[in-house]
């Protein structure tokens, strides 16, 4: 259940129910349909033809008869709250006027509402929702507690929905369009390539491929991720140990030519178990201890 009295204060509202309940039955106005602006929080990306083609069919019969929520804005335009469906309908059998309420509420509120209207009333793809609680979260600065709070649902809940958003719009919409579903989506997400991950995607909704075909190809990917990274590992530390042969060659030369030179230096390597010592030893003269001294 949604909590009304915790949606209130997070909005800027500190009355109880009964207030908002009052405020969404208040007065019905015929308002321009054209004069309706949509909501730029809109989260519905995809819409059921044949449910929108009878309600535009009621519509043209009977016209809107649940009216739709609206706020001013610029004392010029309405802004679509809910009834995102109801308009189009209205639009689509080319009425003039719609009915709707119209609300006195701020930015945040009125995203609130907004997501609260289709994610009850006309039910979100888990995708569509999460991007919902995204924008909660990113332009809103709502916090997963607060989130949880105002749609009954546990933080775990909304942090779980929020991973979602790891996917790029492009697999979201893949997501969307070939209705895989949260199951699914979950899976692939473990393979933490993006590339790997959106290709395997790809595979998934291609294939139609059931949870259980799915979780194995996704195993599949990451044995083999994990397998590179061994080989990368594995030829860095060669490579390493070419790097560090090299220089001991270096140091050695250059010890040798000190030698040659008549400098009394000492070279001397000590191998331990998990290093290398090279201890070079070059001897003072008098004179530059004397001046050293001085």
């Amino acid at each position: 259940m949604l909590n009304i009295a915790k949606l209130s204060n997070f909005c800027g509202r500190k009355n109880e129910k009964s207030k908002i309940k009052s405020e969404i039955e208040g007065e019905v106005y015929n308002i321009p349909v054209n004069s309706i602006k949509p909501n730029p929080n809109q989260v519905r990306k995809f819409c059921n033809r044949e449910n929108l083609d009878e309600l535009i069919s009621s519509v043209k019969k009977f016209g809107v008869c649940q009216p739709i929520t609206v706020r001013t804005i610029n004392n010029k335009f309405y802004e679509l709250i809910s009834g995102e469906r109801r308009l189009m309908a209205a639009k689509a059998a080319e009425l003039d006027y719609i009915p709707a309420i119209i609300l006195d509420t701020n930015d945040t509120k009125s995203a609130v509402l907004y997501l609260i209207e289709n994610k009850y009333r006309q039910k979100l793809s888990f995708i569509e929702e999460a991007e919902g609680y995204y924008s909660l979260k990113n332009d809103y600065n709502f916090t997963e507690d607060e989130i949880a709070v105002c749609f009954g649902m546990k933080t775990s809940d909304i942090n779980k929905m929020l991973r979602f958003m790891k996917y790029s719009p492009e697999c979201r919409r893949m997501i969307a369009e070939n209705d895989i579903d949260q199951n699914r989506a979950g899976c692939v997400l473990r393979i933490p390539d993006e590339q790997i991950r959106k290709a395997t995607l790809r595979k998934v909704c291609d294939m139609d491929l059931s949870i259980q075909k799915t979780a194995e190809i996704v195993d599949l990917e990451i044995e083999k991720i994990k397998a590179e990274e061994f080989i990368y590992c594995e030829q860095k530390v060669k490579m390493g140990c070419v790097d560090a042969r090299l220089l001991m060659n270096t140091v050695k030369k250059s010890v040798d030519i000190m030698q040659k030179s008549g400098i009394g230096v000492e070279y001397e390597v000590e191998n331990q178990c998990d290093e290398t010592k090279i201890i070079i030893s070059i001897p003072i003269s008098k004179t530059e201890e004397t001046s050293k001294n001085t």
